[in-house]
């Protein structure tokens, strides 16, 4: 299958994925957008991320932001129309102090919107513990994603260990809570890396699986690294949907620089995408909502957030 996504006429290769997505999600488009909850001054190495306290970066840092800002940001968010927001913090993992604010700033927002409001948590590596507290105060989904295949994450990170990234996936659907896990592409991977991701995602049964394509940031490892093309990134989504034909593919990261002044962003449903985050990343400008509905629209898709894979 892997070769004949690579080499696939991409007419023929889309006309496949679009049947496949349409037959579990028609034609409608998830939405979501993220809450940056704490920026900058990560201890880790990633290559491709500018939050590395030990590159030399633009990004704004901050600490934890207040519980005030935290329900500001977020309704902001759901009063766009935008169920499904993500609180993601950097680091490694935060510290208790900050796992207890984080629960008292979302235990009288979650109690009073969760039926309706979804807000998801990306806070790293965690054990069950705290997992179970997140999920008991009304999160109703975990991010963590593995990045990368298990070979080539040492080439990606040397500071955590792919394998952790595993076991904090698998805490948490041993606690019966949906999953968002996916990785990023562009960072020199070969396609057998990224079949190898599909496939362990697809193994762990994840829920939700967000794709994001490398943009370089100056002072980063990757800075000088060139942007994949229009049609490899199509491809690519087109062998996780082929790939985990029940999951959520969702479109993130780097969407506007791959697909900068292109047509071939309209395409991205067709190649299997039934999700896009909205609005900002965490440390690079995205697509506002209303433009992200405009597209959608003009493809001949429905924007709407869907409850299909809320547990």
């Amino acid at each position: 299958m892997l070769m004949d996504i690579i080499n696939a006429p991409l007419d023929e290769l889309l006309n496949e994925t679009n049947r496949v997505r349409s037959e579990t999600f028609g034609d409608e488009i998830d939405f979501c957008a993220i809450v940056n909850i704490k920026s900058g001054r990560c201890p880790m190495d990633c290559r491709f991320c500018a939050q590395s306290q030990r590159y030399n970066t633009a990004v704004e840092t901050y600490p934890l932001v207040s519980a005030e800002e935290l329900a500001t940001e977020t309704q902001k968010l759901w009063s766009q129309g935008i169920r499904r927001i993500g609180w993601v913090s950097s680091g490694r993992s935060p510290i208790m102090e900050e796992i207890n604010t984080i629960i008292d700033s979302a235990t009288p927002l979650l109690t009073a919107d969760g039926e309706n409001k979804l807000c998801c948590a990306s806070l790293g590596q965690l054990h069950t513990p705290v997992l179970e507290r997140l999920k008991d105060v009304g999160f109703c989904r975990y991010h963590h994603n593995l990045e990368t295949s298990e070979r080539f994450y040492p080439s990606v990170c040397t500071t955590q260990r792919w394998r952790d990234r595993r076991t904090t996936v698998e805490r948490v659907k041993e606690l019966g809570w949906s999953v968002c896990s996916g990785g990023i592409f562009g960072l020199g991977e070969t396609w057998e890396d990224r079949r190898q991701l599909a496939l362990t995602l697809k193994e762990l049964e994840v829920d939700s699986v967000p794709i994001n394509f490398l943009n370089p940031i100056s002072g980063t490892p990757l800075e000088n690294q060139t942007l994949l093309s229009p049609d490899e990134a199509l491809r690519i989504i087109a062998l996780f949907r082929l790939t985990l034909p029940k999951a959520a593919i969702r479109i993130c990261g780097g969407r506007p620089a791959v697909f900068a002044g292109c047509e071939q962003d309209k395409l991205l449903f067709r190649a299997g995408a039934n999700a896009l985050m909205t609005g900002n990343y965490l440390t690079t400008s995205g697509i506002s909502p209303e433009k992200d509905r405009e597209m959608i629209e003009c493809s001949g898709f429905v924007a709407r957030c869907s409850r299909r894979t809320i547990l």
